[in-house]
This record gives structure tokens, sequence and C-alpha cells, in this order.
């Protein structure tokens, strides 16, 4: 083999070693991840809109002129 193809070979190895070995740390990591259990808040009904609150209470009471 030319030094060329040699050097072109041993560049690959490396690549697939270090790609390896990632898709490995990723593969144990996502094994590891636990699942969470989705949260139940309130409704969409009673959260969207205007929702007058102490604090704008206060910031109303400070904006008087």
């Amino acid at each position: 083999m030319s030094d060329r193809i040699r050097r072109l070979s041993r560049r690959n190895f490396l690549m697939t070693l270090g790609a390896g070995g990632t898709a490995a740390a990723a593969t144990i990591v996502a094994q590891n991840v636990k699942p969470t259990a989705p949260t139940q808040g309130k409704s969409r009904r009673s959260a969207s809109g205007y929702q007058e609150s102490a604090h704008v209470r206060n910031y109303y009471r400070t904006t008087k002129v």
C-alpha cells in the first residue's frame, strides 16, 4: 500500500471509532433517562384570557394619578 492509502485508511478507522463511541454513549444515556408523567394543570379554558390577580391590582393601584 502506498503511504497515501495507508493514511486515509487510518483516518477512516479513527473516524469510525469516534462515531461508534458517540453512538454507544448516546445509547447508554437514552436508556438511563426516566420518562416523566404528564402533569395535570389547569384546563385550557380557565388558563386563557385575562386574569386579574393581586399583583395586577397592586400595579393598577400604584399607577393611579
